[in-house]
């Protein structure tokens, strides 16, 4: 508990406090000049909390034995709560056996852009030939209009390759990436916290989201873009880490051996390529070319970063700080991001682009060629940019115009509290049938229901409080970009309040939702230098909060899982009228 409290309480970029002990403070009249054991090197790059084995040790586990589990504890312990979200995610991954709400579209889009480079026309009551035949059927060659770019559907796509086009093999690829996104997070916190517990508990705090779960196992593009988001903060994180240790080796050295700030080294230093940064612009065209919202999480990351690296050079001991990033960091930031980013994006569209050109291809590939060959800018961009040019804009004129009502619709005002969660899939078998026991009496409830645990969700609402708190007054960057996070995917849906939305949009700032959460019970826990009372009366209420959330998922399983309980039970877990 320890190691977890010191990693949450850290004052990271701050000035360390004078933590020499007393009789050391008393000897400054005599001349002792001992200076704090902190250093510039230590606030660029904390330690990590040194690994304890006193837990395993009251476990009966020899102290040898001991000692390498906490060594291994790094990857031991995110490894194991992955293969308990692995387990929960892939078990009975086909039930339910239909094709279930926006699965009519992605399933089906997917298997067509595998095969084809595009979408194309299916036939209104293909489902029921799909799932009777195991997927064998004959592809369309008309090619669709479709409104979402194709990174996504060629990540579904995959799975439907390897595992054949029904159920199981549509939703392999987002219960994969749903699986290595808890993996993801249990490494990006216990990075960002410098505690593995931590790390660890966030992870598994989003092993049992509902929502999460749900949508990992749905051939939906939510889930992909989430993955994609995660992966491209996680090597922002790693890019800050590495940077700052480039930093802080160049910094000069006292005659104690501790690292001082240096401002002609702080203001003239190019930290390099910076490939990590790189690997970020790359998973952020990815997300992009699966929603285009992940537009939004592209700008708000790239501030973040840029704002990360003039904290390093203050710290480092710049002068100028801001002028030391434009001049070596800003323009390497820009390239390893933005256009890498649209560069991918661009090449995601390969299949489309290389399709045939005289209306057998795909949707509008022939339009420069026909409507727009009397385009003023023929000259000058080839007739496949102009197609898809003019594909993307009447693209976005759909979004934008996109007014239709829906019964699951929802404003975003409404997602925290998870106001009004949508229904992928609903049945009412008899008694007897599907799963409905024999002596039910009435009939049952088959449903899968893409709501996060309540219990989870309604604590982020003090989480998100928390960690705006500790940004706006400690100025703690854990809690800054755990809040862009959630920021770069919540708050740009608010600008579109009258468009047809829906809560399960929410799953991109899941992780973030997570770490907030994680953050928000390393502060119940208690600071350095809790009483032994203090620690155990917060570690006593943060275990009672996650039990209470892990019970709470396994109340609400069968409505994730579209298991068949009496319609009485599922009235009972109808806590609020707007979830019916």
């Amino acid at each position: 508990m320890t190691s977890t409290a010191s990693s949450t309480d850290t004052r990271q970029d701050q000035q360390a406090p004078d933590a020499r002990p007393s009789w050391q403070q008393r000897l400054r009249r005599y001349g002792y000049s001992a200076r704090p054991a902190s250093d510039v090197r230590a606030r660029l790059v904390p330690p990590f909390a040194a690994p304890g084995t006193r837990l395993w040790q009251a476990l009966g586990v020899p102290p040898v034995l001991a000692d390498r589990i906490a060594r291994w504890s790094g990857w031991g312990g995110p490894l194991l709560v992955t293969l308990l979200a692995g387990v929960l995610r892939f078990w009975n991954l086909g039930s339910p056996h239909a094709v279930i709400f926006d699965e009519t579209y992605y399933a089906k889009d997917a298997w067509a852009i595998v095969h084809h480079g595009f979408e194309v026309n299916w036939d209104k009551d293909v489902n029921k030939l799909i799932l009777d035949s195991g997927g064998h059927v004959t592809l369309p060659s008309d090619a669709a209009y479709v409104v979402h770019p194709p990174v996504g559907k060629y990540v579904i796509g995959l799975g439907e390759l390897m595992f054949g086009f029904d159920p199981f093999g549509w939703r392999f690829m987002t219960a994969l990436l749903g699986t290595l996104s808890v993996l993801m997070l249990c490494r990006i916190g216990r990075r960002l916290f410098r505690s593995t517990f931590l790390g660890c508990l966030a992870g598994a705090l989003m092993a049992v989201d509902g929502l999460h779960f749900v949508m990992s196992r749905t051939s939906l593009l939510d889930g992909v873009l989430m993955f994609f988001v995660l992966a491209a903060f996680g090597c922002l994180v790693v890019d800050r880490d590495r940077a700052r240790e480039r930093l802080a080796a160049a910094l000069p050295a006292d005659e104690d051996g501790r690292v001082r700030p240096d401002a002609h080294v702080a203001d003239t230093l190019s930290l390099g390529l910076r490939p990590w940064r790189w690997l970020a612009g790359l998973m952020l065209g990815l997300a992009i070319g699966t929603k285009w919202n992940g537009l939004y999480v592209l700008v708000a990351f790239c501030v973040m970063t840029v704002l990360w690296d003039v904290a390093a050079r203050r710290v480092a001991g710049a002068r100028h700080p801001y002028t030391a990033v434009i001049k070596h960091d800003l323009g390497v930031a820009f390239l390893a991001t933005v256009p890498v980013a649209l560069v991918t994006y661009l090449a995601s569209w390969t299949g489309w682009i290389l399709s045939p050109t005289d209306g057998t291809g795909g949707y509008y590939r022939n339009w420069a060629a026909t409507d727009g060959k009397h385009s003023s800018w023929s000259w000058l961009f080839p007739d496949w940019w102009r197609s898809l040019w003019h594909y993307e804009h009447e693209v976005y004129e759909f979004h934008l115009n996109l007014h239709s009502p829906h019964t699951y619709q929802s404003n975003p005002w409404s997602w925290i509290v998870l106001g009004r969660p949508v229904s992928y899939f609903y049945e009412s078998p008899a008694p007897g049938t599907d799963g409905c026991p024999a002596d039910a009496g009435d009939k049952c409830a088959r449903e899968v229901l893409a709501l996060g645990t309540p219990l989870l969700w309604w604590a982020a609402c003090f989480a998100i409080a928390y960690v705006l708190w500790r940004w706006f007054f400690r100025r703690d960057w854990r809690a800054g970009a755990i809040a862009c996070g959630i920021a770069a995917g919540y708050l740009p849906w608010f600008l579109y309040q009258e468009r047809t939305i829906f809560l399960f949009y929410a799953v991109v700032f899941v992780p973030f939702l997570c770490l907030a959460v994680a953050m928000l019970i390393g502060a119940l826990i208690g600071p350095p230098g809790s009483t032994d009372t203090r620690r155990v009366a917060g570690a006593t209420g943060a275990g009672v909060l996650v039990l209470l959330i892990a019970w709470n998922f396994i109340y609400f399983w069968p409505l994730y899982t579209g298991t068949a309980i009496p319609i009485d039970d599922w009235r009972s877990r109808m806590w609020l009228d707007t979830w019916v």
